[in-house]
């Protein structure tokens, strides 16, 4: 992209948004616009696939803080647009060269000190600038050197932008995200793409695939593919980083002496736990080695200790039941709340 076609082109214009829109509003115009010029849904329509590259192009501009900010500098600078015949229409009062002039010491209608107008030419040779004339000029401006790069990313003579990032999500059963999976998805309405989801993926993560996503419409990188994870739960597992986690009921003799209770893994199979006595709900015990394997390690199964409160009691478990309360020390496990609330 050249620097006339900064000044001869309004991106705002070409996105249907106003000069001072955000980055959400911008990305949400384009995202409307290449669904409905896209090449995959205009097939052989020529105008679409022009009207594709401009909006790509425009949205490579302005999604960019940087390049959003020389644009709009630049064409600040030359009175909104490419307005360079001399007279009336011209750039400021008298055209182009007052509008350099006055970047150079003269007044609009003078161009330099002492009324003697400055002539700048397009292109190369004797009264013209150097090498490829008013784009180097810019160039220059911009710190860049006559002819070469360096002026403002997307200025130069060959500057592509990237193409435009694809979102998209993927329901994922537990187990699936626990282990990793291979998914297929369906983007742009019908193009489909095979995705290595990995092991450990989290409920509502994102996963970039770089160079997936829209093609440049000036032949720069490809943009990105955005997929998020949604992660389906599971009845009995659940998961926190690497580990795996589940909630196990104990009895309440259970708690009180300690016990050696079984506990089943994702992978089908039991692991045995000693509970300590004494044990209250809430305990957390660690199977070692039992949560999600990921290239970075593994991690355990954690397990939290609930202790069970029988809902029904027969005679004799009743009267069992207040022999243990009549023989207990009557200590009120209560008694530190309320210290602790009048702390």
């Amino acid at each position: 992209m050249t620097g006339q076609d900064w000044l001869e082109k309004d991106f705002y214009a070409t996105l249907g948004v106003p000069k001072d829109a955000d980055a959400a509003a911008i990305k949400k115009a384009y995202r409307k616009l290449a669904r409905t010029w896209h090449p995959d849904k205009n097939t052989g329509d020529a105008k679409a696939e022009q009207k594709f590259k401009e909006i790509g192009e425009a949205y490579g501009v302005l999604s960019d803080p940087e390049q959003r900010k020389q644009y709009d500098g630049l064409r600040a600078m030359a009175g909104g647009g490419p307005r360079f015949a001399s007279g009336p229409g011209g750039a400021g009062a008298n055209g182009f060269e007052d509008l350099f002039g006055g970047m150079f010491g003269g007044a609009p209608g003078q161009g330099a000190p002492g009324g003697a107008r400055v002539r700048y030419t397009t292109s190369g040779g004797p009264g013209g600038m150097p090498g490829g004339g008013f784009e180097d000029l810019l160039g220059g401006l911009f710190g860049g050197a006559p002819g070469g790069p360096g002026g403002p990313a997307g200025f130069s003579r060959n500057a592509p932008v990237k193409g435009g990032d694809i979102t998209t999500s993927a329901s994922l059963p537990f187990r699936s995200a626990v282990e990793g999976a291979t998914v297929t998805l369906t983007l742009d309405g019908s193009r489909t793409m095979t995705v290595r989801i990995p092991a450990g993926v989290r409920d509502g993560q994102k996963i970039k695939l770089a160079g997936k996503g829209q093609p440049s419409p000036s032949g720069g990188p490809a943009g990105d593919l955005i997929v998020t994870v949604n992660v389906e739960p599971h009845p009995v597992f659940g998961m926190n980083g690497k580990n795996l986690t589940i909630t196990v009921p104990v009895t309440f003799p259970e708690a009180v002496n300690g016990a050696t209770i079984s506990v089943p893994t994702l992978a089908g199979d039991e692991v045995r736990l000693k509970v300590p006595p004494g044990t209250q709900s809430g305990t957390r015990l660690r199977a070692k080695g039992r949560g999600v394997r990921t290239k970075s390690g593994t991690g355990d199964l954690i397990v939290t200790i609930e202790v069970a409160v029988p809902r029904n009691l027969n005679k004799a478990a009743t009267e069992a039941l207040a022999a243990f309360a009549e023989a207990s020390d009557g200590t009120d496990p209560r008694a530190h709340l309320a210290a602790s609330a009048k702390a």
